[in-house]
């Protein structure tokens, strides 16, 4: 499982070094590539075995819905898979490079059964709309029901 956030820079070939600990769960799960889209303006990474679930749970999906076909269409059509380097590095693409506004400093922040690549801007502002989400009683609520 992923877990935790690190501050991060990317080259200026969009390369970024994954950490110790994300590799760890990457290699476990048998693999040196992740499968990497666009989301909520930040980049989802999800080893191979995690992207086969995200995409069976897809594929279940009614498609007459037109939000969820266009759901489907940008986020798996914006998939990329992305190779480790011998350097424990990745290569993110100028498309997804250019959604997320990744251009130098970056957050990577592990969620469970994936980890989220952040500018630093987008990350600050994200955690500001949870900070006004908190105010809400509906959102405490839902909180709540974990015994958080």
């Amino acid at each position: 499982m992923f877990r935790g956030s690190s501050f991060h820079t990317i080259d200026p070939k969009g390369r970024i070094i994954i950490p110790s600990r994300f590799r760890d769960v990457i290699k476990a799960e048998g693999g040196q590539t992740v499968m990497i889209t666009r989301m909520d303006g930040g980049l989802f990474a999800y080893t191979l075995n995690e992207w086969g679930k995200v995409e069976s749970r897809i594929l279940e999906m009614a498609e007459k819905n037109v939000y969820m076909r266009r759901f489907r269409r940008v986020f798996i059509g914006g998939a990329f898979d992305c190779d480790l380097d011998k350097q424990s590095r990745v290569l993110i693409p100028p498309a997804l490079r250019q959604y997320a506004g990744v251009e130098k400093d970056i957050v990577m922040v592990g969620v469970l059964d994936h980890f989220e690549i952040w500018s630093r801007e987008n990350w600050e502002l994200e955690n500001l709309n949870l900070e006004e989400d908190m105010k809400k009683e509906e959102v405490r609520n839902e909180i709540a029901k974990l015994g958080l």
